[in-house]
């Protein structure tokens, strides 16, 4: 059964690293009686070191009892995925996630452990891995993968940092709402923009909204439609 946080980011503005996520998490911790998380640090927002960004997030999980150790310290990381009760995924670049966890051996092993229970949190680059392939996200190619599959632990893509078009902006590139139109024209795979301070919590067959925004659907060849907190984005691929 599926247990799964898909998840916009990991800062809302103003709040700390993982701060509103954190209530869910420690509840779920709690729940499935879980005391260690494996960390999977290869997105590296900024070009941070795997050691600084997993001591980041050791960091905000100091105060309460549960144990975080990066996949990069271990000789096996396929073995140390197979093996761990809980997994986060954090953001960063795309394109260099998901390039380091094919030249591993990781991305199938990490599918499956979505697939047996074990409880996953993706924020942004961790979230992109979590639909059929990573075409819808944000960053730049910085690397070149094996290729753009990721988990298909959910049966559509993910768009995180989801923004809207601001009026009166002077920017004059694509609005991300034109980008997605863009993606369309070559891919059928449904869409969801996730903005910031949502994410979608997955137990079992459920795929729930949750948060204080609206999510924006894209299907190809229809019009884009807003969701509330509690729409189950199952239906997408029924």
């Amino acid at each position: 059964m599926r247990n799964i946080i898909v998840a916009s980011t990991s800062t809302i503005y103003g709040g700390g690293f993982l701060e509103y996520l954190m209530p869910e998490l420690l509840t779920s911790f709690e729940e499935l009686q879980l005391q260690e998380l494996l960390f999977i640090p290869f997105a590296r927002p900024g070009g941070i070191s795997h050691d600084d960004y997993t001591a980041k997030v050791a960091l905000a999980f100091k105060n309460t009892g549960i144990k975080v150790t990066g996949v990069h310290e271990y000789s096996d990381p396929v073995t140390a995925i197979e093996e761990a009760s809980a997994i986060f995924t954090g953001g960063g670049n795309t394109f260099v996630l998901v390039k380091m966890l094919h030249d591993l051996g990781c991305m199938h092993p990490l599918r499956k452990a979505m697939y047996n229970g074990t409880f996953y949190l993706g924020t942004s680059a961790g979230s992109n891995i979590c639909g059929l392939n990573m075409r819808t996200t944000n960053d730049m190619p910085v690397v070149m993968p094996s290729s753009f599959k990721t988990t298909g632990a959910l049966g559509y893509n993910v768009n995180p940092h989801y923004m809207d078009a601001i009026a009166g902006s002077q920017h004059m590139g694509e609005t991300r709402e034109q980008r997605i139109f863009e993606f369309h024209c070559h891919n059928d795979i449904p869409v969801v923009g996730l903005r910031e301070g949502s994410y979608i919590k997955v137990k079992g067959a459920q795929e729930l909204l949750c948060g204080d925004l609206t999510a924006r659907i894209f299907v190809k060849d229809k019009q884009p439609i807003e969701v509330q907190a509690g729409f189950d984005f199952r239906t997408l691929v029924l």
